[in-house]
């Protein structure tokens, strides 16, 4: 419990810089010493309660058409990414989720970011993966992020909308969640009440020191941490 503490404080202490990316940091090294049906509704149970503050604060500045569009097809990848998760053997979803760790760390790390505005067209995968990741990895924030700042010019709109499009869709996978039986876990309810405590103080600090950092550098050092949880996650499965 101790070391699920640790990892929760700095995977909230990097989104209270960059605004996402929590899901991760935390999954891919909880999964390290947890079933993944441990780890991912405890970090969506945390998500969701941070976007509801996150959303909150900056309200004015969502983007509500764009959530219009992104939470049907966040909903219907979610369902389907929650029936794999109870399905899908153990080993290949772990193998899967450390190789999509280590594309967006590399991504990161090379900046490997496409310039130009996206069509509207573009939200209809990235509602599906965005939802599908998040239900089945706990780390849906990539695409949804990928298509926000490739559409949005602000960064506070586009911290704004992922909270509180997270917020919705996140509130309907914990419902999944909730039906298939992933949240009935006692010490799934100790976690996450001993959870918050780490969770505000991650954002917190994070939240102070974020403009004393660069975006680039800040994708840099968010790239190395991605890299590393998707090659240990690769190590665990080789073990």
């Amino acid at each position: 419990m101790v070391l699920v503490l640790c990892i929760l404080m700095s995977a909230y202490f990097i989104r209270g810089i960059t605004g996402f990316g929590s899901a991760l940091i935390s999954v891919p090294l909880l999964a390290l010493s947890q079933p993944l049906q441990f780890a991912v509704p405890l970090i969506l149970a945390l998500d969701f309660t941070a976007s509801l503050v996150l959303g909150g604060t900056n309200s004015k500045k969502a983007d509500w058409a764009e959530i219009k569009i992104l939470l049907p097809f966040g909903m219907l990848g979610a369902s389907l990414g929650a029936y794999a998760l109870l399905t899908l053997p153990t080993t290949p979803v772990l193998l899967t989720l450390g190789a999509f760790t280590m594309f967006f760390g590399f991504s990161n790390i090379f900046g490997l970011q496409p310039e130009g505005r996206l069509s509207r067209a573009w939200a209809v995968p990235a509602g599906l993966a965005g939802g599908g990741a998040g239900a089945l990895f706990g780390t849906g924030g990539p695409p949804y992020i990928m298509y926000l700042t490739r559409r949005l010019l602000d960064k506070g709109a586009v911290r704004a909308t992922f909270s509180w499009l997270f917020a919705m869709e996140g509130g309907f996978r914990l419902g999944l969640f909730l039906f298939a039986g992933l949240l009935l876990d006692p010490k799934l309810h100790l976690a996450y009440v001993l959870g918050l405590i780490p969770m505000a103080i991650g954002l917190y600090t994070g939240n102070k020191v974020h403009l004393d950092m660069t975006s680039a550098g800040m994708l840099r050092v968010v790239g190395a941490l991605l890299v590393l949880s998707g090659a240990m996650l690769f190590l665990k499965v080789a073990a």
